[in-house]
């Protein structure tokens, strides 16, 4: 899952990236209120953005209250030193989807993040099935006829993805997107490498190349060996 981080705390943010890339999230940051505005606009492909309040140029709040207003309805959690109750509010009432205060325990993050993850794709019990494939999000487990599958962090999200959307066709540029974020020097044929070895742990029509276009994950042929 890809993340937006919205924090100009340097050090908390650089904590937090870590802390949740050891889940498998995809977390892109940004530190200032114009550039997170600049990207809700743009619409990237987002799973959730976490956003501090207190941001140089523009004020949180501003910021969500401007991606509503588009109709942007990414899941908002904030992430703020402001406890006052009307603070709290405020936030609600301006479109945010949970509200955090300052200090947090990473744990109570990662737990309101997967809550606020099943809620936007509507499912209690987050776990997703595909061809005898069954993902958990919640527990990083993968397994295939029963049998656990190791899977690397990007073979991961990569694959979290395709099954989130079976029958979509990802063009290679937004499965990077999705899998790397905006991380720099990303090899040409990274996507390549990674759906490679996912046929290989599982079977070989798993991912079918779409020519010119991307790949796609069918949910209803019959599998075949690699």
């Amino acid at each position: 899952m890809r993340l937006l981080l919205v924090e100009d705390d340097v050090s908390l943010a650089s904590g937090i990236r870590l802390a949740l890339k050891s889940e498998r999230y995809t977390v892109d940051h940004l530190s200032d209120g114009h550039q997170a505005l600049a990207t809700l606009e743009s619409r990237e492909p987002l799973d959730a953005v976490i956003l501090d309040l207190g941001l140089p140029g523009v004020d949180g709040i501003e910021v969500l209250r401007a991606a509503r207003r588009r109709h942007n309805h990414v899941p908002v959690l904030i992430l703020t030193a402001r406890d006052a109750i009307e603070d709290r509010i405020t936030g609600l009432d301006a479109g945010a989807d949970d509200y955090l205060i300052k200090p947090f325990e990473v744990a109570e993050l990662k737990a309101r993040l997967r809550a606020l993850l099943r809620r936007s794709a509507g499912k209690g019990i987050s776990v997703l099935t595909c061809r005898g494939i069954e993902l958990s999000p919640d527990t990083l487990h993968v397994t295939y006829q029963e049998q656990a599958i190791t899977l690397s962090r990007r073979e991961f999200t990569l694959l979290y993805e395709m099954m989130s959307h079976p029958g979509r066709v990802f063009t290679r540029e937004t499965l990077t997107q999705l899998v790397y974020g905006w991380e720099d020097e990303v090899e040409s044929n990274a996507i390549e490498v990674h759906i490679h070895h996912l046929r290989k742990k599982f079977f070989a029509n798993l991912i079918r190349t779409v020519r010119g276009i991307g790949y796609v994950l069918d949910a209803d042929i019959p599998t075949s060996t690699p």
